[in-house]
């Protein structure tokens, strides 16, 4: 019990202290993380005589993933992000509309396809904030006076 509330703690601390970029990246995580659960379950279902008790886990994985694009969408800022931010919204609206039809029809290539597209933009904004703190040092280090 002690250890389940240490995590939690760890969690939302973790969450609290994070930058935008880094609480961006959260979001793919848990939405492939998620995925990777359903496809999980769903390349069971020819060989597993217990695939079906496990049909409510699949869909609470793919809902949980649409969930978090949608916050995704909802985090977008249309001012700043202008066109790319309109071109993020139309992914990842196309990638609930896949991950919805997917779920029904339990085909776990059209979620993988997902989850491989959500791999890569993770990817991009992880180096895109490593570029971010690579400048923010090199900018820090520029302005820094030794002699005092």
């Amino acid at each position: 019990m002690a250890y389940k509330d240490v995590t939690t703690t760890y969690k939302e601390t973790q969450i609290k202290t994070a930058s935008q970029g880094q609480l961006i990246i959260m979001l793919y995580d848990a939405a492939i993380r998620h995925l990777n659960s359903a496809i999980d379950i769903l390349k069971l279902k020819d060989n597993d005589t217990k695939f079906h008790d496990k049909i409510e886990t699949l869909s609470k994985s793919v809902m949980k993933a649409e969930e978090i694009i949608t916050e995704l969408m909802v985090s977008l800022d249309f001012e700043q992000g202008g066109e790319i931010s309109q071109n993020l919204f139309s992914i990842y609206s196309w990638f609930n509309k896949e991950l919805m039809e997917a779920n029904i029809a339990q085909d776990v290539k059209r979620m993988i396809m997902v989850k491989d597209q959500l791999v890569e933009l993770r990817n991009s904004w992880n180096e895109i904030l490593g570029k971010a703190k690579t400048e923010s040092v090199q900018r820090e280090a520029v302005g820094l006076n030794i002699a005092g």
